[in-house]
């Protein structure tokens, strides 16, 4: 009888330990992001500072509108205050969403000829995004909205 009450505890404990192990993955698996997340267009505000290379450097300023296909494509046309200097910006990109919510952007930004990358979390459902530049010398933030509510005939 002894017997059985150790092996029922070992069960018991190993199983308990089999579950805790699995339930942070299921977790962030059951967010359930994918490129389909971010969908239609977004509006986006981008503020910061570049500091090198020292002719560009100083303050930055950006707002454009930002849309995604739901496949991993993305374009954007936007206008950038660089250190008072204005520029008229066309991005065009991939991005990636991982299942967590969190992912990439990847932009060829013209006329400059600047390839951009950026880190971001999808946030409100799919209806924002918070995105950081992840480029040497760039120090910028991005807070994208959708444009139109889902649902909305525009979207």
């Amino acid at each position: 009888m002894k017997r059985s009450t150790i092996a029922k505890t070992f069960t018991i404990a190993a199983i308990t330990a089999l579950a805790l192990c699995i339930a942070p993955t299921a977790k962030a698996d059951d967010k359930g992001c994918s490129t389909a997340t971010l969908k239609g267009a977004f509006v986006f505000t981008s503020t910061g500072f570049i500091v090198a290379p020292a002719q560009v450097a100083g303050p930055l300023g950006e707002v454009g509108l930002q849309t995604f296909d739901g496949k991993g494509n993305t374009n954007a046309t936007a206008t950038i205050s660089v250190n008072g200097n204005i520029i008229q910006l066309t991005l065009t990109g991939t991005y990636t969403v991982n299942p967590d919510c969190t992912g990439t952007f990847t932009f060829q930004v013209s006329p400059i000829g600047i390839t951009s990358h950026l880190y971001f979390v999808i946030d409100q459902g799919g209806n924002g995004f918070q995105a950081l530049v992840t480029d040497q010398g760039i120090i910028e933030t991005r807070i994208g909205r959708r444009q139109f509510p889902v649902g909305d005939l525009r979207n």
